[in-house]
């Protein structure tokens, strides 16, 4: 028995390869496996590849994960295509349609001798069974529930569930299917047994959910009202989630024409008094550029979602990249400065999307959320949120005896004025683009506009002060270090992991609050710290070189930087910081003993 597996899977469009790893990922976590599953297509607007990654455990599981237990090829020429995303080694079982003509020892893996390989007729049996080769991907639910121990029940129990509605013959043949697949395995075990051990004892039923899903419903919690967008990939999911459920509570959403349209919607409900949320991605978020001046000059509530892909220009919109954190921090006009903030996983999204509009109504600002791709459309099985922690604000709006002489843009000690709406009796005043005085006159004084910058930058100092936006793990005295952030972030954890067991004196920091930089958070960080790695999916290692402009981080701390779509393993992060453990010790630079 083995305690968790790594499964890949890879195919044409129409093989069924995403529903076949959401039907396994549904049926392992309602039998209490943690688990998560990653899926990645071609560019193409239809067709194309398609696949997706499975790591199922007894244990909570923080990554992908590395090199896949079992491989699923249902033709060579599509699974080939996805690359280090589907990457082998001498452990990995490969399963394939006998249809690719392929011998089992002329199998198309360069440099890699996998522990056993399996040709069976997938399609043959799918046409004999069903009559059509469309239940391929039912016939692999068999295989992989007979060979595996993959939770067989709950896999036929999602069958019908899933098959209900489109009638019995329907769910039938999807049951025979699942059955001749589930037969096929049994007659013919693998030379080494696999099968995943029990689920912990008294585990509970996980929730199977993606962070576009549960960043829209975190948006609900917050009190969103307003939801104005233009769908783009990776993020289309929260609108339409939205659309789906924002009604029910009393909000709207709008389809707008274009993504300039969607959030000057979204800035004229802040100004109406409402609560109002965007998504995009990153081409998306260069239109919005201008208008998000605008909320930032006229100091008004707003929560823009930037669900990263791969680019510059459309680049590569169906996989992960951690790219636009400089256009978050400083694609601005003006000395604007907006708080940035970045989920740590799926789960991780629910809290920080109720903490961003937290933030935007208490600072009056807009707030920029970095998801990615990966931690949006992955599915993870999480416990259900925990609101009992959870708090909600709403913007300080004037009392009555401010309301007599109401002064808009107050300069204050804390840099936070009282905000009115429209229809608020005494409430009235001018809001614009242009440079103001504290009642909203519009100025050209050179005088005013340096006192209102300093006022717009001064109301966000504290912020840089909340540790409680920082995820810190490890030995406070260690000597080595990491630093991650989004969806690397779980990979880090895991290395950290690792790390521990091999004896290495290293620590970890995950930012949620990237911008702007909580200088003396890192300092205290970085202050036993002698060498370590910025962990990172974008080319030019964006996180360090931001980091580095605000504190003056040990020498020894390089970036560990890589272009979206190119996976980062735990291992090899593990042997980077073994390789900076030996410098150390060769230097004899002293070390600390962890804790």
């Amino acid at each position: 028995m083995t305690s968790e597996l790594t499964i890949g899977m890879a195919g044409s469009g129409g093989d069924g390869i995403v529903s076949a790893g959401d039907s396994l990922m549904t049926a392992l976590a309602l039998a209490g496996y943690h688990a998560m599953l990653t899926k990645s297509f071609g560019p193409q607007i239809r067709g194309g590849e398609s696949s997706f990654r499975l790591r199922v455990s007894t244990r909570p599981v923080l990554s992908p994960g590395g090199t896949l237990d079992v491989a699923v090829a249902l033709n060579w020429d599509d699974f080939l295509k996805f690359g280090g995303e589907l990457p082998l080694d001498g452990h990995s079982v490969v399963i394939y349609d006998e249809n690719t003509g392929v011998a089992p020892d002329k199998i198309p893996v360069t440099g890699v001798k996998p522990a056993e390989v399996v040709m069976v007729g997938i399609e043959a049996m799918a046409k004999n069974t069903v009559g059509s080769e469309k239940a391929k991907n039912t016939i692999v639910l068999g295989l992989m529930a007979g060979w595996f121990g993959l939770a067989p029940e709950n896999i036929r129990a999602g069958l019908r569930k899933r098959f209900a509605k489109k009638g019995e013959e329907i769910v039938a043949r999807n049951e025979r299917a699942f059955e001749a697949g589930l037969a096929w395995a049994r007659e013919h075990p693998l030379r080494h047994a696999r099968t995943l051990g029990p689920a912990p004892e008294g585990a509970s039923t996980k929730l199977v959910t993606d962070g576009n899903d549960l960043c829209a419903a975190g948006a609900i919690y917050a009190g969103c009202e307003f939801f104005g967008g233009y769908p783009i990939t990776p993020s289309s999911e929260i609108m339409h989630f939205l659309n789906r459920e924002i009604w029910k509570y009393g909000g709207t959403m709008l389809q707008c024409e274009d993504e300039i349209a969607g959030i000057g919607a979204c800035v004229g409900a802040s100004f109406a008094g409402k609560k109002a949320l965007t998504a995009t991605s990153g081409p998306g978020m260069s239109l919005k550029t201008e208008m998000l001046g605008l909320a930032t000059i006229a100091e008004l509530p707003l929560v823009v979602v930037n669900v990263q892909r791969g680019g510059p220009s459309t680049g590569i919109p169906t996989k992960s990249e951690q790219s636009d954190l400089f256009q978050a921090a400083f694609s601005a006009h003006g000395d604007a400065v907006r708080p940035v903030l970045a989920p740590i996983n799926v789960a991780d999204t629910f809290p920080i999307t109720v903490e961003a509009f937290n933030i935007a109504e208490k600072y009056q600002t807009p707030v920029i959320i970095l998801s990615d791709q990966e931690i949006s459309q992955r599915k993870e099985a999480i416990d259900r949120p925990d609101t009992s922690s959870l708090r909600v604000e709403r913007r300080r709006v004037p009392n009555q005896q401010e309301l007599e002489h109401y002064v808009r843009f107050r300069i204050t000690e804390s840099g936070v004025s009282p905000i009115s709406h429209p229809g608020m009796k005494g409430g009235n005043y001018l809001a614009s683009g242009i440079e103001h005085t504290e009642s909203g006159a519009p100025t050209a004084s050179g005088l005013v506009h340096s006192k209102m910058n300093d006022k717009r930058l001064r109301k966000l100092g504290p912020l840089k002060s909340r540790a409680d936006l920082f995820l810190t793990e490890g030995p406070a005295h260690a000597s080595l270090a990491l630093v991650a952030w989004g969806s690397i972030s779980g990979l880090a954890l895991e290395a950290l992991q690792l790390s521990h067991r091999a004896g290495l004196d290293v620590k970890l920091l995950v930012p949620r609050l990237l911008y702007p930089v909580a200088e003396e958070v890192y300092r205290e960080f970085f202050a036993s710290v002698k060498r370590g790695l910025v962990v990172e999916q974008s080319h030019q290692g964006q996180l360090y070189r931001v980091i580095r402009m605000f504190v003056d981080m040990p020498a020894g701390v390089e970036s560990f930087a890589r272009s979206g779509s190119n996976p980062i393993s735990p291992v090899e992060l593990v042997e980077r910081l073994r390789s900076q453990a030996r410098e150390l010790l060769a230097n004899r630079e002293p070390v600390s003993q962890a804790e």
